[in-house]
Protein backbone atom coordinates (compact mmCIF):
# COMPACT_ATOMS: atom_id res chain seq x y z
CA UNK A 1 0.00 0.00 0.00
CA UNK A 2 1.32 3.40 -1.28
CA UNK A 3 1.69 6.30 1.46
CA UNK A 4 -1.03 7.97 -0.77
CA UNK A 5 -4.05 5.41 -0.08
CA UNK A 6 -2.93 4.62 3.84
CA UNK A 7 -5.71 5.59 6.12
CA UNK A 8 -5.05 7.90 8.49
CA UNK A 9 -4.89 7.62 12.66
CA UNK A 10 -8.55 9.34 12.35
CA UNK A 11 -10.09 7.09 9.58
CA UNK A 12 -8.22 4.27 11.26
CA UNK A 13 -10.01 5.43 14.40
CA UNK A 14 -13.44 5.93 12.89
CA UNK A 15 -13.38 2.72 11.27
CA UNK A 16 -12.80 0.40 14.20
CA UNK A 17 -16.22 -1.80 15.40
CA UNK A 18 -17.26 -0.74 18.93
CA UNK A 19 -14.93 -2.42 21.59
CA UNK A 20 -14.35 -2.44 25.23
CA UNK A 21 -12.06 0.50 25.30
CA UNK A 22 -14.56 2.63 23.67
CA UNK A 23 -16.86 1.33 27.26
CA UNK A 24 -14.27 2.49 29.46
CA UNK A 25 -13.87 5.53 27.62
CA UNK A 26 -18.05 6.70 27.83
CA UNK A 27 -18.28 5.46 31.48
CA UNK A 28 -14.74 7.13 32.78
CA UNK A 29 -15.84 10.06 31.16
CA UNK A 30 -19.96 9.86 31.81
CA UNK A 31 -19.35 9.06 35.88
CA UNK A 32 -17.78 12.41 35.47
CA UNK A 33 -20.75 13.63 33.62
CA UNK A 34 -22.87 12.11 36.07
CA UNK A 35 -21.27 13.78 39.35
CA UNK A 36 -21.32 17.03 37.69
CA UNK A 37 -25.19 16.50 36.79
CA UNK A 38 -25.64 15.98 40.99
CA UNK A 39 -23.97 19.33 41.13
CA UNK A 40 -26.21 21.26 39.29
CA UNK A 41 -29.28 19.38 40.60
CA UNK A 42 -28.45 19.42 44.19
CA UNK A 43 -28.56 23.12 43.77
CA UNK A 44 -31.62 23.43 42.94
CA UNK A 45 -32.90 20.92 46.04
CA UNK A 46 -30.79 22.18 48.36
CA UNK A 47 -31.43 26.18 47.33
CA UNK A 48 -34.63 25.74 48.65
CA UNK A 49 -33.96 24.26 52.38
CA UNK A 50 -30.97 26.88 52.36
CA UNK A 51 -33.15 30.00 51.60
CA UNK A 52 -35.35 28.49 54.28
CA UNK A 53 -33.22 28.56 56.77
CA UNK A 54 -31.08 31.57 56.35
CA UNK A 55 -34.49 33.61 55.36
CA UNK A 56 -33.34 34.45 52.12
CA UNK A 57 -34.87 36.93 49.51
CA UNK A 58 -36.31 35.46 46.01
CA UNK A 59 -33.55 37.85 44.55
CA UNK A 60 -30.38 36.35 47.15
CA UNK A 61 -32.26 33.10 46.24
CA UNK A 62 -32.54 33.87 42.50
CA UNK A 63 -28.37 34.61 42.82
CA UNK A 64 -27.47 31.58 44.77
CA UNK A 65 -29.32 29.39 41.45
CA UNK A 66 -27.40 31.62 39.05
CA UNK A 67 -24.25 32.68 40.52
CA UNK A 68 -22.70 28.97 39.32
CA UNK A 69 -24.00 29.54 35.73
CA UNK A 70 -21.94 32.56 35.82
CA UNK A 71 -18.99 30.41 36.62
CA UNK A 72 -20.11 28.03 33.71
CA UNK A 73 -20.07 30.55 31.08
CA UNK A 74 -16.56 31.33 31.76
CA UNK A 75 -15.07 27.91 32.19
CA UNK A 76 -17.05 26.66 29.22
CA UNK A 77 -15.64 29.77 27.07
CA UNK A 78 -11.89 29.30 28.34
CA UNK A 79 -12.66 25.20 29.10
CA UNK A 80 -12.75 24.55 25.20
CA UNK A 81 -9.30 26.90 24.20
CA UNK A 82 -7.32 24.97 26.69
CA UNK A 83 -8.28 21.92 25.59
CA UNK A 84 -7.58 22.34 22.16
CA UNK A 85 -4.02 23.62 23.55
CA UNK A 86 -2.82 21.05 26.10
CA UNK A 87 -5.39 18.06 25.36
CA UNK A 88 -9.18 17.12 26.26
CA UNK A 89 -8.26 14.86 28.92
CA UNK A 90 -5.61 16.96 30.47
CA UNK A 91 -7.88 19.60 30.87
CA UNK A 92 -10.86 17.16 32.00
CA UNK A 93 -9.16 16.21 34.62
CA UNK A 94 -8.75 19.25 36.26
CA UNK A 95 -11.71 20.27 35.54
CA UNK A 96 -13.18 17.79 37.91
CA UNK A 97 -10.97 18.43 40.65
CA UNK A 98 -11.60 22.28 40.61
CA UNK A 99 -15.78 22.19 41.26
CA UNK A 100 -15.31 18.62 43.06
CA UNK A 101 -13.08 20.75 45.72
CA UNK A 102 -15.84 23.55 45.83
CA UNK A 103 -18.37 21.66 46.51
CA UNK A 104 -17.22 19.87 49.11
CA UNK A 105 -15.93 22.90 50.40
CA UNK A 106 -19.79 24.64 49.96
CA UNK A 107 -21.01 22.25 52.90
CA UNK A 108 -18.71 24.78 55.22
CA UNK A 109 -20.22 27.55 54.16
CA UNK A 110 -21.22 29.95 57.10
CA UNK A 111 -22.99 32.55 55.23
CA UNK A 112 -24.53 33.71 51.62
CA UNK A 113 -21.66 35.41 50.23
CA UNK A 114 -18.93 32.58 50.97
CA UNK A 115 -21.47 30.38 49.44
CA UNK A 116 -22.25 32.13 46.22
CA UNK A 117 -18.16 32.45 45.93
CA UNK A 118 -17.55 28.53 46.29
CA UNK A 119 -20.99 28.48 43.51
CA UNK A 120 -18.93 30.26 41.40
CA UNK A 121 -15.68 28.07 41.19
CA UNK A 122 -17.91 25.10 41.08
CA UNK A 123 -19.05 26.95 37.96
CA UNK A 124 -15.98 27.59 36.65
CA UNK A 125 -14.94 23.50 36.71
CA UNK A 126 -18.67 22.10 35.67
CA UNK A 127 -18.98 24.59 32.39
CA UNK A 128 -15.30 23.61 31.24
CA UNK A 129 -15.68 19.93 31.98
CA UNK A 130 -19.10 19.73 29.53
CA UNK A 131 -17.81 20.72 26.24
CA UNK A 132 -14.07 18.61 26.69
CA UNK A 133 -15.89 15.81 27.78
CA UNK A 134 -18.22 15.61 24.67
CA UNK A 135 -15.42 16.81 22.52
CA UNK A 136 -12.89 13.80 23.87
CA UNK A 137 -15.65 10.69 23.21
CA UNK A 138 -16.61 12.01 19.97
CA UNK A 139 -13.24 12.26 18.76
CA UNK A 140 -12.23 8.49 20.29
CA UNK A 141 -15.73 7.07 18.63
CA UNK A 142 -16.36 5.03 15.66
CA UNK A 143 -17.78 7.02 13.09
CA UNK A 144 -20.92 4.88 12.39
CA UNK A 145 -21.75 5.02 16.35
CA UNK A 146 -20.11 8.34 17.28
CA UNK A 147 -23.65 10.54 17.73
CA UNK A 148 -25.38 7.48 19.68
CA UNK A 149 -22.03 7.60 21.60
CA UNK A 150 -22.07 11.13 22.82
CA UNK A 151 -25.73 10.81 23.42
CA UNK A 152 -24.89 7.98 25.79
CA UNK A 153 -22.60 10.04 27.02
CA UNK A 154 -24.84 12.99 28.01
CA UNK A 155 -27.59 10.06 29.33
CA UNK A 156 -24.78 10.17 32.70
CA UNK A 157 -26.74 14.01 33.24
CA UNK A 158 -30.20 12.10 34.46
CA UNK A 159 -28.32 9.63 36.06
CA UNK A 160 -26.47 12.07 38.03
CA UNK A 161 -30.03 14.23 38.49
CA UNK A 162 -31.70 11.50 39.53
CA UNK A 163 -29.04 10.93 42.19
CA UNK A 164 -29.40 14.51 43.10
CA UNK A 165 -33.30 14.22 43.38
CA UNK A 166 -32.44 10.95 45.46
CA UNK A 167 -30.36 13.04 47.65
CA UNK A 168 -32.86 15.64 48.05
CA UNK A 169 -35.91 13.95 48.89
CA UNK A 170 -34.45 11.36 51.43
CA UNK A 171 -31.42 13.68 52.88
CA UNK A 172 -32.42 17.60 52.57
CA UNK A 173 -35.38 17.58 53.99
CA UNK A 174 -34.61 14.95 56.73
CA UNK A 175 -31.57 15.23 58.44
CA UNK A 176 -30.44 18.61 60.58
CA UNK A 177 -27.84 20.45 58.22
CA UNK A 178 -29.00 17.81 55.44
CA UNK A 179 -28.41 20.79 52.32
CA UNK A 180 -24.54 20.28 54.05
CA UNK A 181 -24.14 16.68 53.91
CA UNK A 182 -25.86 16.91 50.32
CA UNK A 183 -22.56 19.64 49.24
CA UNK A 184 -19.95 16.64 50.90
CA UNK A 185 -21.12 14.29 48.30
CA UNK A 186 -19.62 16.32 46.00
CA UNK A 187 -16.10 15.45 46.76
CA UNK A 188 -16.03 12.63 45.24
CA UNK A 189 -15.22 14.36 42.04
CA UNK A 190 -11.76 15.55 43.28
CA UNK A 191 -11.04 11.73 43.49
CA UNK A 192 -12.19 10.38 40.20
CA UNK A 193 -9.95 12.93 38.68
CA UNK A 194 -7.25 10.60 39.81
CA UNK A 195 -8.76 7.66 37.49
CA UNK A 196 -9.91 10.20 35.00
CA UNK A 197 -6.09 11.96 34.58
CA UNK A 198 -4.68 7.99 34.43
CA UNK A 199 -6.92 5.90 32.99
CA UNK A 200 -7.92 7.80 30.13
CA UNK A 201 -6.35 8.23 26.96
CA UNK A 202 -5.95 11.41 24.58
CA UNK A 203 -7.40 12.14 21.69
CA UNK A 204 -5.58 10.83 18.81
CA UNK A 205 -6.83 14.15 16.46
CA UNK A 206 -5.68 16.66 18.76
CA UNK A 207 -2.08 14.35 19.73
CA UNK A 208 -1.37 14.34 16.01
CA UNK A 209 -2.52 17.55 15.06
CA UNK A 210 0.23 19.21 17.76
CA UNK A 211 2.96 17.08 16.07
CA UNK A 212 3.34 14.09 19.13
CA UNK A 213 2.65 11.30 16.08
CA UNK A 214 3.85 8.34 18.58
CA UNK A 215 1.78 8.96 20.55
CA UNK A 216 -0.93 9.76 18.74
CA UNK A 217 0.04 6.04 17.33
CA UNK A 218 0.29 4.25 20.73
CA UNK A 219 -3.51 5.56 21.47
CA UNK A 220 -4.79 4.11 17.72
CA UNK A 221 -2.86 0.92 18.20
CA UNK A 222 -4.53 0.82 21.94
CA UNK A 223 -8.04 0.75 20.53
CA UNK A 224 -7.09 -1.85 17.69
CA UNK A 225 -5.85 -4.47 20.10
CA UNK A 226 -9.00 -4.01 21.97
CA UNK A 227 -10.68 -5.15 18.74
CA UNK A 228 -8.36 -7.94 17.72
CA UNK A 229 -6.85 -6.17 14.58
CA UNK A 230 -3.72 -5.38 12.77
CA UNK A 231 -1.88 -1.98 12.46
CA UNK A 232 -1.68 -0.93 9.09
CA UNK A 233 0.63 1.85 8.32
CA UNK A 234 -0.72 5.19 8.48
CA UNK A 235 -0.41 8.30 6.18
CA UNK A 236 0.45 11.35 8.57
CA UNK A 237 -1.63 14.42 9.00
CA UNK A 238 0.65 17.60 9.54
CA UNK A 239 0.74 19.01 12.53
CA UNK A 240 -0.88 22.82 12.76
CA UNK A 241 -1.04 24.96 15.98
CA UNK A 242 -4.04 25.97 17.52
CA UNK A 243 -6.59 28.30 15.60
CA UNK A 244 -7.15 31.82 17.14
CA UNK A 245 -11.20 31.60 18.80
CA UNK A 246 -11.59 34.15 16.20
CA UNK A 247 -11.96 32.12 13.66
CA UNK A 248 -15.18 30.35 14.24
CA UNK A 249 -16.78 33.40 12.50
CA UNK A 250 -14.89 33.67 9.75
CA UNK A 251 -16.65 33.29 6.88
CA UNK A 252 -16.35 29.46 6.37
CA UNK A 253 -18.01 28.94 10.13
CA UNK A 254 -20.30 32.01 10.80
CA UNK A 255 -23.32 30.26 9.77
CA UNK A 256 -22.83 27.24 11.72
CA UNK A 257 -21.43 29.07 14.55
CA UNK A 258 -24.26 31.51 14.99
CA UNK A 259 -27.05 28.89 14.41
CA UNK A 260 -24.94 26.74 17.82
CA UNK A 261 -24.63 29.66 19.57
CA UNK A 262 -28.49 30.25 19.35
CA UNK A 263 -29.74 27.03 20.04
CA UNK A 264 -27.77 26.87 23.05
CA UNK A 265 -29.02 30.36 24.43
CA UNK A 266 -32.49 29.02 24.05
CA UNK A 267 -32.29 25.33 25.23
CA UNK A 268 -30.54 26.75 28.42
CA UNK A 269 -33.04 29.22 29.42
CA UNK A 270 -35.83 27.38 28.92
CA UNK A 271 -34.63 24.09 30.51
CA UNK A 272 -33.16 25.96 33.67
CA UNK A 273 -35.77 28.32 33.94
CA UNK A 274 -38.06 25.38 34.08
CA UNK A 275 -36.14 22.80 36.54
CA UNK A 276 -33.57 24.69 38.69
CA UNK A 277 -37.23 26.41 39.43
CA UNK A 278 -39.11 23.21 39.84
CA UNK A 279 -38.91 22.10 43.34
CA UNK A 280 -39.65 26.01 44.43
CA UNK A 281 -42.46 26.39 41.84
CA UNK A 282 -43.81 23.34 43.44
CA UNK A 283 -43.85 24.20 46.68
CA UNK A 284 -45.30 27.63 45.96
CA UNK A 285 -48.69 26.36 44.20
CA UNK A 286 -48.98 24.93 47.91
CA UNK A 287 -46.97 21.23 48.06
CA UNK A 288 -45.04 20.77 50.59
CA UNK A 289 -41.36 20.28 51.00
CA UNK A 290 -41.17 16.52 50.69
CA UNK A 291 -44.28 16.25 47.96
CA UNK A 292 -42.55 18.95 45.56
CA UNK A 293 -39.16 17.06 45.58
CA UNK A 294 -41.09 13.61 45.10
CA UNK A 295 -43.03 15.02 42.06
CA UNK A 296 -39.41 16.42 40.94
CA UNK A 297 -38.44 12.82 40.96
CA UNK A 298 -40.62 11.06 39.50
CA UNK A 299 -40.99 14.02 36.27
CA UNK A 300 -36.86 13.29 36.07
CA UNK A 301 -37.35 9.67 35.73
CA UNK A 302 -38.60 10.72 32.28
CA UNK A 303 -35.18 11.54 31.41
CA UNK A 304 -33.94 8.36 30.71
CA UNK A 305 -35.91 7.09 27.30
CA UNK A 306 -35.71 10.71 26.24
CA UNK A 307 -31.93 10.16 25.80
CA UNK A 308 -32.55 6.44 24.90
CA UNK A 309 -34.91 7.69 21.90
CA UNK A 310 -32.33 10.67 20.83
CA UNK A 311 -30.01 8.48 20.93
CA UNK A 312 -31.32 5.86 18.60
CA UNK A 313 -32.61 8.66 16.36
CA UNK A 314 -29.65 11.05 15.83
CA UNK A 315 -28.28 8.03 13.45
CA UNK A 316 -31.80 7.33 11.86
CA UNK A 317 -32.79 10.81 11.25
CA UNK A 318 -29.27 13.08 11.45
CA UNK A 319 -28.70 15.26 14.22
CA UNK A 320 -30.19 18.37 12.92
CA UNK A 321 -33.94 16.54 12.39
CA UNK A 322 -33.25 14.62 15.79
CA UNK A 323 -32.58 17.98 17.43
CA UNK A 324 -35.54 20.09 15.89
CA UNK A 325 -37.90 17.44 16.53
CA UNK A 326 -37.25 17.25 20.80
CA UNK A 327 -37.26 20.76 20.67
CA UNK A 328 -40.78 21.05 19.31
CA UNK A 329 -41.60 18.45 21.69
CA UNK A 330 -40.35 20.59 24.54
CA UNK A 331 -41.91 23.76 23.74
CA UNK A 332 -45.49 21.96 23.20
CA UNK A 333 -45.09 19.96 26.79
CA UNK A 334 -43.78 23.33 28.67
CA UNK A 335 -47.18 24.79 27.31
CA UNK A 336 -49.39 22.05 28.99
CA UNK A 337 -47.06 22.24 32.18
CA UNK A 338 -47.78 25.53 32.29
CA UNK A 339 -51.72 24.92 32.21
CA UNK A 340 -51.50 21.83 33.88
CA UNK A 341 -53.93 22.15 36.89
CA UNK A 342 -53.38 19.16 39.90
CA UNK A 343 -50.93 16.40 40.48
CA UNK A 344 -51.82 14.25 37.42
CA UNK A 345 -51.24 16.60 34.99
CA UNK A 346 -48.28 18.19 37.02
CA UNK A 347 -46.52 14.86 36.66
CA UNK A 348 -47.51 14.10 33.42
CA UNK A 349 -46.87 17.38 31.54
CA UNK A 350 -43.46 17.32 33.75
CA UNK A 351 -42.25 14.08 32.18
CA UNK A 352 -43.26 14.92 28.49
CA UNK A 353 -41.07 17.93 29.37
CA UNK A 354 -38.23 16.16 30.65
CA UNK A 355 -38.54 13.46 28.08
CA UNK A 356 -38.44 15.53 25.30
CA UNK A 357 -35.90 18.58 26.96
CA UNK A 358 -33.18 16.13 27.85
CA UNK A 359 -33.40 14.00 23.88
CA UNK A 360 -33.14 17.67 22.95
CA UNK A 361 -29.74 17.96 24.92
CA UNK A 362 -28.35 14.44 23.43
CA UNK A 363 -28.53 15.65 19.84
CA UNK A 364 -27.26 19.02 20.89
CA UNK A 365 -24.18 17.80 22.56
CA UNK A 366 -23.71 15.11 19.38
CA UNK A 367 -23.88 17.90 16.91
CA UNK A 368 -21.86 20.72 18.63
CA UNK A 369 -18.53 19.07 18.51
CA UNK A 370 -19.47 17.62 14.61
CA UNK A 371 -19.66 21.07 13.10
CA UNK A 372 -15.79 22.28 13.94
CA UNK A 373 -12.78 20.91 12.63
CA UNK A 374 -9.91 19.38 15.04
CA UNK A 375 -7.75 22.74 15.76
CA UNK A 376 -10.97 24.55 16.93
CA UNK A 377 -13.09 21.93 18.02
CA UNK A 378 -12.95 22.75 21.60
CA UNK A 379 -13.15 26.23 20.68
CA UNK A 380 -16.36 25.78 18.81
CA UNK A 381 -18.16 23.97 21.43
CA UNK A 382 -16.85 25.31 24.69
CA UNK A 383 -17.84 29.02 23.15
CA UNK A 384 -21.35 27.91 21.89
CA UNK A 385 -21.59 26.46 25.44
CA UNK A 386 -20.20 29.82 26.82
CA UNK A 387 -23.02 31.64 25.39
CA UNK A 388 -25.56 29.35 26.24
CA UNK A 389 -24.49 29.49 30.22
CA UNK A 390 -25.12 33.60 29.81
CA UNK A 391 -29.35 32.27 29.30
CA UNK A 392 -28.83 29.91 32.38
CA UNK A 393 -27.65 32.82 34.41
CA UNK A 394 -30.51 35.42 33.00
CA UNK A 395 -33.14 32.29 33.54
CA UNK A 396 -33.40 31.86 37.19
CA UNK A 397 -32.92 35.22 37.67
CA UNK A 398 -35.75 36.22 35.27
CA UNK A 399 -38.61 33.58 36.66
CA UNK A 400 -39.64 35.14 39.52
CA UNK A 401 -40.40 38.83 38.03
CA UNK A 402 -41.91 37.17 34.84
CA UNK A 403 -44.14 35.28 37.88
CA UNK A 404 -45.35 37.97 39.21
CA UNK A 405 -46.02 39.45 35.59
CA UNK A 406 -47.33 36.80 33.16
CA UNK A 407 -47.77 33.87 36.07
CA UNK A 408 -46.85 30.50 35.68
CA UNK A 409 -48.81 30.02 32.36
CA UNK A 410 -47.20 32.93 30.74
CA UNK A 411 -44.08 31.89 32.26
CA UNK A 412 -44.19 28.26 30.62
CA UNK A 413 -45.41 30.01 27.26
CA UNK A 414 -42.16 31.64 26.97
CA UNK A 415 -40.13 28.82 27.81
CA UNK A 416 -42.18 26.98 25.09
CA UNK A 417 -41.93 29.94 22.12
CA UNK A 418 -37.68 29.79 23.26
CA UNK A 419 -37.61 25.78 22.64
CA UNK A 420 -39.12 26.59 19.11
CA UNK A 421 -37.08 29.47 18.35
CA UNK A 422 -33.99 26.67 19.00
CA UNK A 423 -35.73 24.32 16.32
CA UNK A 424 -35.78 26.55 13.76
CA UNK A 425 -31.85 27.37 14.22
CA UNK A 426 -31.61 23.35 14.45
CA UNK A 427 -31.49 23.58 10.68
CA UNK A 428 -28.49 26.53 10.73
CA UNK A 429 -26.25 23.00 12.01
CA UNK A 430 -24.55 22.29 8.56
CA UNK A 431 -23.31 19.99 7.38
CA UNK A 432 -24.93 16.96 8.50
CA UNK A 433 -22.18 15.03 9.79
CA UNK A 434 -24.69 11.37 10.59
CA UNK A 435 -22.04 8.04 9.10
CA UNK A 436 -19.42 10.95 8.28
CA UNK A 437 -15.77 11.05 9.52
CA UNK A 438 -14.84 14.00 11.98
CA UNK A 439 -13.05 17.15 9.77
CA UNK A 440 -9.77 16.11 10.80
CA UNK A 441 -8.12 19.62 9.79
Amino acid sequence: MSSTDAPTRPERMGRLPYTRKHTQVLFGSGTGWALDAMDVGLISFVGLAIATEWDLTKTEQSWLLSIGFVGMALGATFGGMLADRYGRRTVFALTLVVYGLATGASALATGLAMLLLLRFLVGIGLGAELPVASTLVSELSPTKIRGRMVVALESFWAVGWLLAALIGFYIVPNFENGWRIAFAVGLVPALWAVVIRWGMPESPLFLERRGRVEEAEEVVRSFERSAGLDHPESRALPPTPPRTPGQLWSAAYRVRTAGIWLVWFCVNFSYYGAFIWLPSLLFAQGYDLVKSFGYTLIITLAQLPGYAAAAFLVEVWGRRLTLATFLVGSGVSAALFGLADGPGQIIAAGMALSFFNLGAWGALYAVTPEIYPTTVRGSGAGAAAGFGRIASILAPLSVPVILGVWGNGGLFALFGVTFLIGAAAAFFLLPEQAGDALDAS
